[in-house]
């Protein structure tokens, strides 16, 4: 009996604390929902590291001397060094290097020549960007050197600069590119090269263009590509008409199709007329001649650009919308 009500007295305990516990959680009020509005996108940057830093340039001043890399510690089982590999320099602590410094490796490849540009004369010699590396040991005339980035495979006689203070422009919100916008008014040159030898360009590519400093042009300016209206396209035709005017044809002598040319548009002369053997006294018109003849036209727009690095008389820039093929000899203007 005694046990009966010492389970009884629990039983009681327990529901008690049931109840409790049930009006405690009744009486708390419900959470107020948090609102965790999405995060403002951030603006993109138009160049990564490998764009930024292997665009390469047209220098127009002369060369100073700069430490070469003459020897790696593989060489006698590559001639091609890329990261990670060590080179030696022949420039040690009496010509000024030190320990932890970093360069950038670049190759002169020659004077640009044989392009389309609006500027005359020379504009400079085509240095091209393989990649950095980071002074590892020095000695009195030579130092040791770690590849850290290399855009090209690095070869013995490259030579080492201070590494170029490039910054990425901001990316433009996306929007449909003006294929009719008027000029500018501004400077306008050639784009005259593209990296990696390409004369068919498209986003995202490098470009060199025939504008500089001395254009007051800068880094992060935009540049519109374009070309004049029935002109640079790879592709051509002759738009001659087949048949100017039509002297004999396939016509049957019962059933006459006309004496005329069906290629040409209209007859030169609005009073001219077929005569008895069924050909136009006057020459119909031609494409060419309409052409001639017109107005100024609207230019063709075929894309946008943007600066990354400016030298004196060229700038090195990515582009960064197309509207149609985009190739070396189009024009550029500042926007």
């Amino acid at each position: 009996m005694a046990r009966f009500g010492h389970l009884k007295a629990l039983l009681f305990s327990f529901v008690c604390l049931l109840a409790l516990a049930f009006t405690s959680h009744a009486q708390t009020p419900a959470p107020t929902p948090t609102v965790v509005l999405p995060a403002a996108e951030q603006p993109r940057l138009v160049a990564g590291q490998s764009n930024l830093y292997c665009a390469g340039s047209i220098r127009h001043q002369r060369l100073a001397p700069m430490p070469e890399i003459v020897g790696a510690q593989e060489e006698q089982e590559a001639r091609h060094f890329a990261n990670g590999n060590i080179v030696y320099l022949n420039a040690g602590s009496q010509q000024g290097i030190k320990e932890g410094q970093n360069f950038q490796i670049i190759r002169p490849r020659g004077n640009v020549t044989g392009v389309y540009k609006q500027k005359h004369g020379f504009v400079g010699t085509y240095i091209q960007d393989i990649g950095q590396l980071q002074i590892v040991k020095v000695r009195e005339h030579t130092s040791a050197a770690q590849i850290t980035f290399s855009c090209d495979m690095v070869l013995l006689g490259d030579l080492v600069s201070p590494i170029p203070d490039r910054q990425s422009p901001l990316q433009r919100a996306e929007e449909n590119l003006d294929r009719f916008a008027d000029p500018s008014g501004k400077q306008t040159g050639r784009l005259m090269m593209a990296r990696d030898a390409r004369e068919m360009v498209t986003r995202n590519d490098v470009v060199y263009i025939d504008l500089g400093s001395e254009d007051q042009l800068k880094s992060g300016d935009y540049l519109t590509i374009y070309r004049p209206l029935g002109t640079g396209n790879v592709t051509r035709f002759d738009d001659e008409e087949s048949s100017r005017n039509r002297s004999t044809g396939f016509q049957s002598d019962r059933y006459r199709g006309g004496g005329f040319s069906n290629q040409a548009s209209r007859a030169k002369d609005s009073t001219a007329f077929v005569d008895k053997d069924g050909r136009y006294k006057f020459r119909p018109v031609t494409s060419k001649e309409v052409k001639r003849n017109r107005p100024l036209m609207p230019r063709k727009i075929v894309g946008e650009m943007v600066v990354i690095d400016v030298q004196q008389r060229t700038a090195t820039a990515i582009i960064t919308r197309v509207n149609g093929e985009v190739h070396t000899g189009d024009w550029v203007e500042i926007q």
